[in-house]
């Protein structure tokens, strides 16, 4: 209820919005409206209460307007055409307010941007309608960027000082104006797709600062609008080939910063999901440049605290190096030991599963390199408290992959875990882990029974050992305790 209460004073936008077309519905049908101009009027000394920002030699902003019906696209001759669009984009360069103070204010106004808004989507869409210009398609661009490249509504860690967590659907931030955003989007989306869009004339206006634009307002607590902005960054990396290594570039620096920096970010499971997109790409042998970027950003955001938010995603993207490249099975693994968690038995429950999907992918000469520093690991979670973790480490042992590796090399990896089988079968609380150590150790019984014996003698040995020690402690404190009750 408090971060309700604290978020923006923004009201929610429901779901069922009929003005809201779904971030999957990439579809806008035609809509038969009349559409508007923005007239100035310099006399009036009172504004609508909203700005527009016109787009001529320079952007003038207007604080006083009246919108007036325009017609359709459609409905007038094909030469007047380019000129009609200009002045439909001027009229959704119009921003309004959707705050709580605003649902009943200007409400005419607005739903005559949103039908200008479809029309334009359609107008994209339709090449029968017209060809836009190269001088309008910098008019929409420019547009499209007053309407995305807004400041951004502070977090709502930054209000409550919680930690970035995955918050549940009833308290996500929904971003009120967005059945106007959201055509917005959809408008950049089929620009871009479009076949009739020329790369040589787009470039020009989506050039590295609309990037880089595009990548900061993934930053929306939104997740309508990161989904867009997902969908709309990994088009243009497929189109426009040019930007190719800057998005990489700056994508790397968002990573940077999140670990080294804030370790707040709303976007970075949208992030790595293009990325994993792109490392699937990757041609073989995978360029150096691909190798420093797995080390030094995928690997270190094993680091922050909200790894649960993107974890899935980064698990794709580093499974997909290993895919590319077995070899770099050796520095995933011993990555993942860098940053394995201490106090955080979730985040541990989720580097066991990612430990399983790379060894999966790892072949032998790979894993016998870190394999004494892996089993060291698992031989602690074996032996946890927290059963989920003493769990999902004892699961390794149903991957046969995974199973016929630690066969190959059973010499090294049994007298390694013994112990922390033995004390599992002892003394674990949890019953359905003392059932799957059991397991294990039938197992490997099975494998080798010499080893096993081996393993089981010196198991014997140091436990007769640790006992006769604890027993000399022992009588040397009655010593000491008697030697001090006769000075006393």
């Amino acid at each position: 209820m408090l971060n309700k209460i604290i978020k923006r004073g923004h009201k929610k936008v429901p779901k069922s919005d009929p003005s809201d077309f779904g971030a999957g519905n990439r579809s806008s049908g035609s809509v038969s409206t009349s559409n508007v101009v923005v007239v100035n009027h310099a006399s009036r000394s009172t504004g609508t209460g909203a700005s527009v920002m016109m787009t001529n030699n320079s952007t003038q902003a207007v604080t006083s307007a009246t919108i007036e019906n325009l017609p359709m696209l459609k409905d007038v001759a094909m030469s007047d055409r380019q000129g009609l669009f200009k002045r439909k984009l001027q009229v959704c360069c119009y921003q309004f307010e959707f705050n709580d103070n605003n649902t009943m204010k200007m409400v005419r106004e607005k739903e005559i941007k949103r039908q200008t808004l479809v029309e334009l989507v359609d107008c994209i869409q339709s090449c029968s309608i017209m060809k836009i210009s190269e001088i309008n398609q910098e008019e929409m661009l420019r547009m499209i960027s007053v309407n995305l490249f807004r400041c951004l509504p502070p977090g709502s860690h930054k209000n409550t000082g919680t930690e970035n967590v995955e918050p549940d659907e009833e308290e996500q931030y929904l971003e009120p104006s967005w059945p106007h955003l959201q055509l917005v989007y959809e408008l950049l989306l089929r620009y871009i797709v479009s076949s009739d869009t020329d790369t040589k004339v787009a470039k020009r206006f989506i050039d590295h600062s609309f990037v880089l634009k595009l990548l900061d307002t993934f930053e929306s607590e939104d997740p309508r609008e990161r989904e867009y902005l997902k969908t709309i960054l990994h088009r243009i990396y497929g189109k426009f080939m040019v930007h190719r290594p800057f998005i990489r570039k700056a994508i790397n620096n968002i990573f940077y910063r999140f670990i080294y920096e804030t370790e707040r970010h709303c976007g970075i499971g949208e992030l790595l999901e293009i990325l994993g997109s792109i490392i699937n790409g990757f041609a073989l042998p995978l360029k150096e440049e691909h190798k420093l970027f797995l080390v030094r950003a995928l690997i270190p955001l094993h680091k922050p605290k909200p790894i649960a938010m993107y974890h899935q995603q980064l698990s794709y993207c580093i499974v997909q190096f290993v895919e590319k490249d077995y070899k770099l099975a050796d520095t995933v693994i011993r990555g993942l030991l860098k940053y394995w968690p201490v106090t955080n038995c979730q985040k541990e429950v989720l580097f066991l599963g990612e430990v399983e999907e790379v060894l999966e992918a790892a072949q032998a000469a790979e894993f016998q390199r870190c394999m004494v520093a892996l089993f060291r690991q698992i031989a602690r979670c074996l032996n946890s408290p927290h059963f989920q973790v003493a769990e999902r480490a004892l699961f390794l042992w149903n991957n046969e992959h995974i199973v016929g590796l630690i066969a190959q090399n059973r010499n090294v990896i049994l007298p390694i875990i013994f112990e922390a089988l033995e004390k599992n079968i002892r003394s674990h609380w949890n019953q359905a882990v003392n059932g799957l150590t059991v397991n294990v150790r039938k197992m490997f019984l099975e494998m080798d029974a010499d080893l096993f014996e081996d393993c089981q003698k010196q198991y014997a040995e140091k436990a007769a050992r640790a006992t006769e020690l604890e027993k000399q402690r022992e009588l040397r404190w009655q010593r000491l305790a008697a030697a001090a009750g006769q000075r006393g």
